[in-house]
């Protein structure tokens, strides 16, 4: 198998520092060696590659962006933003793990939990000895997770929570949960450990997306935790929504990966597939798509560079990754779409990866913020006026 080369029309290497690159390079090698040779098999099975968590960890690949005293790697924002892609571009259910053990679980302990918290937890979760989730959405509470029913009540000793979390990513896998619930009405997080009395975490089963990738539910009936288990930074639905503005930024430079693998796939059997006694690449309808997807590819790339700047910078906005996830998506969904029509019947097998790509981008367009919801976010900051109802 030839090693992938990469997808830079415009140069944006020259504009990349020497640790960026390397970062870049390295994730890529490793997807390449790890992450190609075996997903479709776990693609078929439904399972999630188990065996890459302890080779993520030995790379940095978690928390990445958090303080080298917790075990971290200490990236900027775009060396982060070059992992998501590379991870992505090998499968989004790889790149859907790191993304919450960093953006989801890592984040908001570091961000809210008390100093015992991150001694304790970070250091193990970016070893990868322990897995967390992120419990935010409900059964009847996707796009509006202010509507959550999932109560905390104090106790003398601590707290009682109640409720139910749909589509979890690495549930049934994590040694810990950051839940959300409301207390007085109030939305605040907290720490429920595997294996807390009340506490489940069954696998959702017949996914035709992400079928690398372990989706669950949470169950917590009368679950008990300690007074330390809540994490003290603040309170608010803010909290959840700035973890979820986190994994957002990760899945923007993510779907340039999926739309990457599909365009290079399209390019290199273009080039091959002889029909009418000439390759397909020759005919103006193929080399139109694929400059389309090239084009598309290329716009996502910078603006992600540019994203990610204003977030060394400390200078972006939720909105602006609204945008980014939202444009990067939806045209990686439509660049998967084009790839699977030029490779014609051969685009439905798992011997090429289009397919498998386009399956995920379904889901990703949904989850953390739909399409729809990223277009009223951003309708909001240009107008001025909410549209949301």
């Amino acid at each position: 198998m030839s090693k992938f080369q990469g997808v830079d029309y415009y140069s944006m290497d020259s504009i990349l520092s020497e640790e960026e690159i390397l970062v870049r390079n390295t994730v890529r090698e490793f997807v390449d060696d790890n992450v190609i040779l075996i997903i479709e098999k776990h693609n078929r099975a439904g399972t999630f590659p188990m065996d890459l968590v302890p080779k993520m960890a030995e790379l940095g690949l978690f928390g990445s962006t958090l303080p080298a005293k917790y075990g971290c790697a200490e990236m900027n924002n775009v060396a982060y933003g070059l992992v998501m892609q590379e991870l992505e571009r090998g499968d989004s259910g790889v790149r859907s793990f790191a993304s919450v053990q960093s953006g989801l679980v890592m984040y908001p302990i570091h961000k809210f939990g008390s100093e015992e918290h991150k001694n304790y937890w970070l250091p193990k979760l970016a070893k990868g000895e322990k897995i967390g989730c992120f419990g935010l959405t409900e059964p009847d509470f996707g796009s509006n997770p202010g509507g959550m029913i999932t109560r905390a009540v104090e106790t003398s000793d601590g707290y009682v929570i109640n409720g139910a979390k749909m589509w979890i990513t690495n549930g049934t896998l994590a040694d810990v949960a950051v839940v959300w619930a409301k207390l007085n009405g109030v939305v605040n997080g907290f720490l429920v450990e595997k294996g807390t009395k009340g506490f489940s975490a069954p696998e959702m089963k017949g996914k035709y997306s992400l079928r690398a990738s372990v989706t669950s539910e949470l169950i917590l009936q009368d679950v008990h935790v300690p007074k330390a288990n809540r994490l003290p930074g603040g309170d608010g639905l803010k909290l959840p929504l700035m973890c979820l503005n986190q994994a957002r930024y990760g899945i923007a430079w993510g779907a340039i990966g999926a739309a990457m693998a599909c365009y290079d796939t399209a390019l290199n059997y273009a080039r091959t597939r002889i029909q009418f006694d000439k390759p397909i690449a020759s005919f103006q309808l193929i080399q139109a798509r694929l400059v389309n997807m090239l084009t598309e590819i290329t716009k996502a790339q910078l603006l992600c560079l540019q994203l990610g700047r204003l977030k060394d910078l400390g200078k972006s906005r939720f909105q602006q990754v609204s945008m980014a996830k939202r444009n990067n998506v939806y045209h990686a969904l439509e660049i998967a779409r084009a790839a699977r029509s030029i490779l014609g019947a051969n685009g439905i097998l798992d011997e090429y990866p289009v397919m498998r790509h386009a399956a995920n981008l379904e889901s990703v367009i949904t989850y953390e913020g739909t399409h729809e919801m990223h277009t009223l976010i951003v309708g909001e900051d240009i107008t001025g006026i909410p549209a949301f109802t």
